[in-house]
């Protein structure tokens, strides 16, 4: 039995760089980072001091003062992409009611209400049981923004979170895909959101070495495939993709902005934080999409590289890619959003196919900013400093998780 096709109708996102689809856009081709001093707490104990953090994003403006009193910093991201992803697909409104009604939610995170759970212990430890917010637990659930994101619009099909750490908006999207074809919707909400800048969080990376010193220099301290990165840049965000079947956007005239072909996940069964050194898990992943999509390496022209700008992930990556591509791989494209919106962990994944769908859509490659002195190790094109223009018909994304979590997409151009 042919499985039914499955399109993009609409996006939403909310990231450092820009909140809204438009504002996003012209950020990535601009070269303009969304990276800055902490302003969220007072961060001059921590030995990285600088986050991504969405400045211009309003809570209290883009969302009903009740949702917003009952819903953590990362829940609220995901709504307001979610929002504006359900209005760019003309999904929003009483006529589309009995839509809204029959679709699935995927609403990812890799952590949940971290920032919440802090603030909250805090008043418990200084004040004692009984004196902190009554609805802590479910607030700060990391299935709350699908919960939250089902009543703001009506929806009661399949409604679920999916945890993967740094590839949770990816394997979301996929799941979502999986639902599509398999007949238990037609539409689905998908994407993931995420939000861990406090005093708490940001140390525990930094216990982990995995952050960013760079803090004289916020907009230059995200540097994928640079000879000297010295970790990423933590972030938070949120991006949200409408996806229908292909019949389903047609049978309502919607506009389709690309095809979400293939989805390729795997483990590395190796280590809780570090890639495994030969990339077993990122190739598995990044040929099962291939398989899935039913398209050959040399059919992809760019690929929006994990490149979170670590000594370990950026390499390894780069191996990943040249094994499996071969000798196409020098022509391929490769870049990292993470260059300008830091790492925003779960949401990454979903920022980085928002990204891929606008790429194909608009025939513009964003740049990898920051990157003047390549690592010797990371030798292909990243599309250094300066957009480019170019016809992109299909997309591989790359998401790889603390854990071992590897999550790959594939996105095309659509055509009958």
């Amino acid at each position: 039995m042919t499985q039914p096709r499955v399109v993009v109708t609409g996006l939403g996102v909310v990231a450092p760089n820009g909140t809204g689809v438009e504002a996003f856009w012209d950020a990535l081709i601009a070269g303009r980072s969304g990276v800055r001093p902490i302003a969220s707490f007072d961060a001059s104990p921590l030995r990285s001091r600088i986050a991504g953090e969405c400045v211009d994003f309003d809570a209290d403006a883009r969302l009903s003062p009740r949702t917003a009193k009952r819903t953590a910093r990362f829940a609220q991201l995901g709504l307001g992409a979610a929002l504006e992803a359900v209005a760019h697909a003309g999904l929003a409104g009483d006529d589309a009611a009995d839509v809204r009604d029959r679709a699935a939610i995927v609403l990812g995170s890799g952590i949940g209400g971290f920032d919440f759970c802090e603030r909250e212990h805090e008043s418990f430890i200084a004040k004692g049981p009984g004196r902190f917010h009554p609805l802590t637990v479910p607030i700060i659930i990391p299935n709350a923004a699908a919960g939250m994101l089902a009543m703001e619009i009506g929806s009661r099909g399949p409604n679920f979170c999916v945890t993967s750490a740094c590839a949770s908006g990816a394997n979301s999207i996929g799941t979502a895909l999986d639902l599509l074809r398999s007949g238990r919707a037609e539409v689905a909400f998908a994407g993931a959101a995420e939000s861990t800048i406090s005093p708490y969080a940001v140390d525990g990376y930094c216990q982990l070495r995995a952050l960013s010193t760079r803090n004289d220099d916020p907009v230059g301290a995200s540097r994928p495939f640079s000879r000297d990165r010295d970790g990423f840049v933590i972030a938070e965000g949120a991006a949200m993709l409408v996806l229908e079947t292909l019949e389903h956007a047609r049978r309502r005239g919607a506009t389709i902005h690309a095809e979400l072909a293939g989805y390729g996940a795997s483990a590395d069964a190796f280590h809780m934080t570090a890639p495994e050194p030969e990339a077993k898990g990122a190739i598995l992943a990044m040929r099962r999409a291939l398989d899935d999509a039913k398209l050959a390496p040399a059919d992809i022209q760019l690929v929006n590289a994990h490149g979170t700008s670590t000594p370990l992930n950026d390499p390894t990556e780069t191996g990943a890619i040249k094994a499996v591509f071969g000798d196409h791989a020098r022509k391929l494209a490769v870049h990292s959003t993470k260059s300008m919106t830091g790492h925003s962990l779960g949401a990454a994944p979903a920022l980085e196919a928002a990204v891929a769908v606008l790429t194909i859509g608009r025939g513009v490659i964003h740049p990898t900013i920051n990157l003047s002195d390549p690592d010797p190790a990371c030798d292909l094109d990243y599309v250094p400093n300066t957009a480019r223009e170019a016809r992109v018909d299909a997309v591989m994304s790359n998401s790889f998780g603390f854990g071992g979590h590897n999550a790959v997409l594939v996105f095309r151009r659509f055509a009958d």
